[in-house]
């Protein structure tokens, strides 16, 4: 004759409901948020080709003279118009060609030294333009969005810088502020002054309006209307909850205002009201190499994929963080 289970009382069936049903933890540690940020950013393709490149180009221009150690300003008339080293693989001439792997121009100067040291100047034109363009933008975007007395005088500023034709007015402060700034910081370091301030100061308002938009949408959020009910000053706000929730666009600002730079530097030097004749840059160097394009298009090609792909790049970098940061398309 087979035993037969005892029931379980009420109570004891009651324990073990509510023990099932208790929250055990964790299986494992969260998720931190930049670590979805980084998985979200590296199935972006491109993006993870322009990082990658802008950070090898960066590091090239910045230690490549201590390893290419040839002076790009030097003139060699001997040994003028050198062809590239693979034009010379084809006449058997390829070991006099490692002495200038990229050719020299029709003054003997070194092509490769030229793009190392027009790629630095390019980027720190670039780099710094680019912060002081976010710099002013921002500022601007988080007190338009913020304080609603301000935003209608703001934004109407804004407005009026953006319908002003930012070429001819670049090239109006570079004509009126040249001969002061060179006087007193000399030729280069006046016109790098110059040329940073003017590519900053009219590249500003895209950000400003970008920020703006969000400023304006966090701001009757709960967590803004709780910290404005005990007290907390309008500073305090802007730094510790406005601020932190409109990195995403700012990045995103940053990366496109870094390429605009390059390419409006590009453009001065291109039209010859840029940095001296013998300074290089990358637009300088494709100025000066459209005289002989027919004789020797290697010299257009190289400062142009350069500038081309440095700018691609970017662009590529700036998608693939919009996408990464913005928690709204994260994952799609």
């Amino acid at each position: 004759m087979t035993e037969q289970a005892t029931p379980a009382s009420p109570l004891e069936a009651d324990i073990e409901t509510i023990g099932a049903l208790m929250d055990k933890g964790p299986s494992k540690p969260p998720r931190s948020q930049w670590r979805d940020v980084w998985d979200q950013f590296r199935k972006h393709k491109g993006a993870v080709f322009g990082g990658g490149f802008l950070i090898l180009i960066t590091f090239t221009v910045l230690f490549g003279p201590y390893i290419w150690d040839v002076d790009p300003k030097a003139l060699d008339i001997r040994n003028k118009n050198w062809r590239p080293i693979y034009t010379l693989l084809w006449d058997g001439e390829a070991a006099a060609g490692w002495a200038h792997p990229f050719g020299t121009d029709q003054l003997g100067r070194d092509i490769l030294a030229q793009m190392i040291a027009g790629g630095r100047v390019s980027m720190a034109v670039g780099w710094l333009a680019m912060g002081l363009a976010l710099v002013i933008g921002t500022a601007i975007g988080v007190i338009a969005g913020y304080f609603k007395r301000l935003d209608f005088w703001l934004m109407r500023f804004t407005d009026l810088v953006l319908s002003l034709p930012i070429l001819p007015l670049v090239l109006l402060a570079v004509t009126l502020f040249r001969q002061p700034l060179n006087s007193n910081f000399g030729p280069e370091g006046g016109m790098f002054i110059l040329i940073v301030s003017v590519i900053g100061l009219t590249s500003w308002m895209q950000t400003a309006r970008i920020v703006r938009g969000d400023i304006l949408a966090l701001k009757e959020r709960e967590f803004i209307l709780a910290a404005r009910s005990i007290g907390t000053t309008s500073g305090k706000i802007i730094r510790r909850h406005l601020l932190p929730n409109v990195i995403s666009p700012i990045m995103v600002s940053a990366t496109l205002g870094l390429a605009t730079a390059i390419i409006t530097e590009s453009a001065l030097s291109f039209l010859g009201v840029g940095f001296p004749s013998d300074y290089p840059t990358w637009g300088k160097l494709l100025a000066d190499a459209v005289p002989r394009m027919q004789d020797f298009p290697e010299r257009v090609l190289l400062p142009g994929i350069a500038i081309s792909l440095t700018v691609l790049s970017v662009n590529y970098l700036g998608d693939g963080l919009r996408d990464a940061l913005d928690p709204r398309i994260r994952g799609r």
